[in-house]
């Protein structure tokens, strides 16, 4: 009897002292806290994107650098797929400035959903976007042209990317023309696809190690992005350190 009332003592002294798994997101640093604060109250920023998405993007971004993994710092693409499709939601954000250097439109994929995105898969066939934190890496002309290698950075959410080849490419069903004569824009096949007449430029800006995001307010995903909760992502993107 008295071994056991041990035992359950032990357990007990056991459970108490454990530390408490927790889903705050860690920042490398106060200066990157502080950086975030001032970044979420920017007049540049915070007058066209969701705070929200913001955030978070700034969280993952910091985070990301302060593990050497960002190569072109200071350039952060945030598209919110919370949106709908006629409208910009694609920012390239000048981290250092506090300022938003372009938008444009950017299409999801055909199995995502219509107007709205509403479903997002890391599935190979799914034709469905992936939310998560990306580093653009190289550029090649393919049958879309002058494309972007995007690396998902986030394990069971994006980091089957490049064997699904999601890229950054021109497409014809992306303009306001197309939005004016269908009420949308045309869909992809899960890649963030751009007008041709803006995706050169665009790519220009972004690629070569940056950070790009993809949000959506799915309720879960901040929970259990790698990027976000420390650590977990690293080692699907340790190819991509600096040597």
């Amino acid at each position: 009897m008295k071994r056991a009332v041990s035992a359950l003592l032990l357990s007990l002294f056991m459970f108490l002292t454990s530390p408490v798994p927790s889903r705050s997101f860690t920042l490398p640093d106060f200066s990157a806290k502080k950086q975030i604060t001032s970044l979420l109250k920017a007049p540049g920023l915070i007058r066209e994107i969701n705070p929200e998405a913001l955030d978070l993007a700034l969280q993952g971004y910091y985070t990301l650098k302060s593990q050497g993994l960002i190569r072109k710092e200071g350039i952060l693409t945030l598209i919110d797929f919370d949106k709908p499709s006629d409208s910009e939601r694609l920012y390239i954000i000048d981290v250092d400035k506090g300022v938003v250097l372009h938008s444009s439109l950017v299409a999801h994929g055909k199995g995502s959903g219509d107007v709205m995105a509403t479903r997002f898969s890391n599935i190979s066939g799914s034709n469905e976007s992936s939310l998560g934190f990306y580093l653009t890496d190289t550029t090649y002309d393919g049958r879309n042209g002058y494309s972007l290698v995007l690396k998902g950075l986030d394990p069971g959410i994006n980091d089957n990317a490049e064997q699904r080849s999601i890229v950054i490419h021109g497409a014809n069903y992306v303009s306001w023309d197309y939005i004016r004569r269908n009420g949308r824009l045309g869909r992809s096949q899960g890649c963030p696809a751009l007008s041709f007449e803006e995706s050169q430029q665009i790519i220009d800006m972004i690629k070569d190690g940056s950070c790009l995001f993809i949000y959506h307010k799915e309720k879960d995903f901040a929970s259990r992005s790698g990027v976000l909760n420390s650590g977990r992502a690293f080692r699907v993107a340790e190819q991509e350190r600096p040597s």
